[in-house]
């Protein structure tokens, strides 16, 4: 077993590391801290949240830096305020011991002349968001002339958030003699290009594709109508007891909705979302990490960053647009060497999507139905006579007043006190689940899936940050006359690409007549593909009016 004391980080570091009980270091921090000490080569490290990355980039980095330096020499940038607030306190801790040395977090949504104030006095290590960053560099604040190393962890993220030209105008800024040291769940096309342009003669590290904790992650799906979705997930929630997790929704105002109806359930429950102001987010997260929230309600772009190692469960409200996010989601709970279970809700048409997800993670799902109301009250009744044996009698009050309500009670047997009491402490619930029906789906395969093999998956090279959505795709197909009545099925739109599947006799057909035809002034590329898409759904595309009558009022993207 390899320690941290045996890589060669500084006594300083070291002394941080006993005092926070860290004593072996995780698979990307093997790896990556001794090449950081010992190479001034760039990096790219590809590992998933949840494995350890800020460790393993800002212990070496500490270690390097001397005692009462001066100048600004590492930033660090990050996708999300959340993440950066906590790789600063992270380094940080890891810093205690370092005498002099300062960090400082720069993030949109807090006030930037306290920002600005703080840079002015003096800092050896920046942790930011892109968009703060580029900005407290165009007010001549942020000065990189002197930096050794530059961070971009959660590279992949930035770049699907949009961040690309924010993160172009920074590592403009950074000199040539820097280190840059790239962290991504995934090596994409976007990667590539970023290390080509700004990375020389990069080394490559994986620390394997999977979370460290995701062979402890089991994962169960339950399959509803659309209309009996919160009904189910209500009723899911009932048979866990002590449930701790995230629940992930697909819009802000979902999230808003699903808090508000939990919150009546009397569960405690708070929503997490990109127009929460970060003051607000800061107190939730802090009563969510004291366990004061029991089930935080986010979207994915809210979540990045959250870094909780005892969650007990991940539930997903909504599976995401895009598989591999579904990874990233999963990969939340399961960590610390502790097990966790990732919950699906899904609709019939959705169940399809099981076999590409299980392809993703390499594990299998567990198919289960949504409890019965008799199932719920057992479950509830045997948790709390569970905690009743578990009970240490000799801790409850002997006072006088108990013994004269025992002996009042004397005449009633054993039996129909217990039946009383239990009665009367699960009346509510007892009430509720009386004749409820049943709400799981039939599982019937669909048109879609028996006709899978016959679909061919198409590139177009128009995504969300062309503004492009659904509707367009089929108005597209619609404005040629060669393309009516193409059949469309599955629909996966992404940052600065989409993926969707036709019939295969006809995609040929759709290449040839809208490659290189023209878009919202841009030339359309398209062409077949060996992603598969996400959206699950055929609809037979007789024309605009009709898709438009049959989606009314539908909001899926």
């Amino acid at each position: 077993m390899t320690t941290f004391k045996e890589l060669n980080l500084n006594p300083e570091i070291i002394k941080s590391l006993d005092d926070l009980g860290f004593i072996e270091p995780t698979p990307i921090q093997e790896k990556v801290i001794p090449f950081i000490l010992k190479s001034k080569k760039d990096l790219i490290a590809s590992a998933q949240t949840g494995t350890g990355k800020t460790a393993a980039f800002g212990l070496p980095i500490l270690s390097q830096i001397k005692a009462n330096e001066k100048d600004l020499l590492a930033i660090i940038l990050c996708p999300t305020r959340e993440l950066c607030i906590q790789i600063s306190r992270d380094i940080t801790k890891y810093a205690r011991h370092s005498k002099g040395l300062r960090v400082t977090a720069v993030y949109g949504g807090a006030r930037i002349d306290l920002q600005i104030r703080s840079l002015r006095t003096g800092t050896n290590i920046v942790v930011g968001t892109p968009g703060r960053v580029h900005d407290l560099i165009r007010r001549k604040v942020l000065k990189l002339q002197n930096v050794k190393w530059l961070v971009l962890d959660e590279a992949d993220e930035m770049l699907d958030m949009g961040f690309k030209k924010d993160l172009d105008a920074i590592l403009e800024q950074t000199p040539k003699t820097r280190q840059t040291l790239l962290f991504s769940a995934t090596i994409s096309k976007s990667i590539q290009t970023i290390a080509k342009k700004y990375m020389n003669e990069a080394r490559e590290i994986n620390a394997g594709e999977k979370n460290v904790g995701a062979e402890k992650v089991s994962h169960e799906y339950y399959v509803v109508s659309a209309r009996d979705r919160f009904e189910a997930l209500k009723r899911i929630l009932d048979c866990l007891p002590g449930v701790y997790g995230i629940l992930f929704c697909r819009t802000r105002i979902e999230t808003g909705k699903i808090a508000d109806l939990l919150k009546q359930s009397k569960y405690d429950a708070e929503a997490l979302h990109g127009e929460i102001s970060q003051n607000i987010r800061t107190k939730i997260m802090d009563r969510f990490k004291k366990k004061q929230i029991q089930l935080l309600v986010a979207t994915d772009v809210a979540a990045r960053g959250i870094d909780v190692s005892d969650l007990t469960h991940i539930i997903n409200y909504n599976l995401p647009d895009n598989d591999e996010s579904y990874t990233h989601r999963s990969g939340r709970t399961g960590r610390a060497k502790k097990s966790g279970i990732s919950i699906s809700i899904l609709t019939p048409r959705e169940v399809n999507k099981i076999k590409t997800l299980e392809g993703i993670i390499g594990k299998k799902f567990e198919y289960k139905k949504v409890p019965e109301g008799n199932d719920i009250c057992k479950k509830q009744i045997d948790n709390f006579l569970a905690e009743i044996e578990e009970t240490n009698i000799k801790d409850i009050s002997n006072d006088k007043y108990l013994k004269d309500f025992a002996q009042r009670l004397k005449k009633v047997s054993k039996e129909d006190l217990i039946k009383l009491f239990i009665t009367q402490k699960f009346k509510s619930t007892l009430n509720e689940y009386k004749n409820t029906r049943d709400l799981n789906a039939e599982l019937k395969p669909t048109r879609a899936r028996k006709e899978n093999g016959d679909n061919v998956n198409l590139k177009i090279n128009f995504g969300k940050k062309n503004g492009f959505i659904v509707k367009d795709l089929f108005a597209l197909l619609n404005s040629n006359k060669n393309l009516k009545g193409v059949e469309v099925g599955r629909i996966n739109i992404m940052p600065e690409h989409s993926i969707f599947s036709v019939e295969r006799r006809r995609a040929d057909a759709v290449v040839k007549y809208l490659n290189g035809t023209n878009l919202k002034n841009k030339k359309i590329i398209i062409n077949k593909s060996d992603i598969a898409a996400g959206y699950q759904g055929k609809r037979r595309n007789k024309s605009n009016r009709n898709f438009k009558r049959k989606n009314k009022g539908r909001k899926r993207y």
